[in-house]
């Protein structure tokens, strides 16, 4: 399993996740991304080429050792893992994200490529948790030369979305301060195969795996292994 976490945050994201999945006798790879988990400053030098690039070296290694892979990733990490089905195809079995990002839905944003010429950073975006005494390991501050790289990303997702054949399975957080529902909608309308599965979770916000419904994610995201894997789970 090829876990991707969001822009901005960390691994530890997804951190419980993974042990969940590992927990069940999978074999999961959950990379840091270039300029992540060390400082804005840092990631202001990266963009979304070299976090992809950063997914596809993990994609590579997983396909050494495992007979099939699935990408599943949290809002911009979400965008990641579709954007590997659609350039891989058939060599990701499956896809699962918790609230995805795919569009360029914040106004901010758009104007980040002219933002980028006289402010170096934004407030940051992390750390939207509706439990209590839960935290996100993400950067207070957005670096805008990174940001301003996210709509050719976008763009390239969602013009490629009708390539997805592979089962998709959507955690949808109405409660989401991050991402508004416009990426969701973008889904409904391209994967119309019959792929597409959205599943509503009304106790949490944007971080959803480390929230109220994590518990759902972890369980349903198993489900989807074992219902879309070529071999049923041990023990299933």
């Amino acid at each position: 399993m090829l876990l991707c976490h969001g822009f901005t945050g960390s691994p530890q994201s997804l951190r419980p996740w993974g042990e969940y999945l590992a927990a069940a006798g999978l074999t999961v790879s959950l990379p840091r991304l270039p300029g992540h988990g060390t400082t804005w400053q840092e990631m202001s030098h990266t963009r979304w080429e070299d976090w992809y690039a950063e997914l596809d070296k993990a994609l590579a290694r997983l396909r050494a050792d495992c007979a099939e892979v699935f990408a599943m990733g949290l809002s911009l990490g979400g965008c990641l893992a579709l954007r590997l089905a659609e350039v891989h195809g058939q060599a990701i079995r499956g896809v699962v994200v918790v609230n995805p990002s795919v569009a360029n839905d914040v106004p901010l944003l758009r104007l980040a490529p002219l933002l980028r010429l006289v402010v170096s950073s934004v407030p940051g975006v992390a750390g939207d948790i509706k439990k209590e005494g839960v935290s996100e390991l993400g950067y207070t501050r957005t670096p805008v030369k990174a940001a301003a790289t996210l709509p050719r990303l976008w763009a390239l997702t969602q013009a490629d979305l009708g390539k997805i054949t592979q089962p998709v399975l959507v955690f949808h957080s109405p409660q989401d301060h991050v991402v508004k529902p416009t990426s969701v909608r973008i889904l409904r309308e391209r994967l119309t195969r019959g792929n597409l599965d959205v599943v509503e979770l009304r106790d949490s916000y944007h971080v959803a795996t480390l929230d109220n419904d994590a518990e759902q994610i972890f369980a349903r995201s198993l489900e989807f292994i074992d219902t879309n894997a070529s071999v049923p789970l041990q023990g299933s």
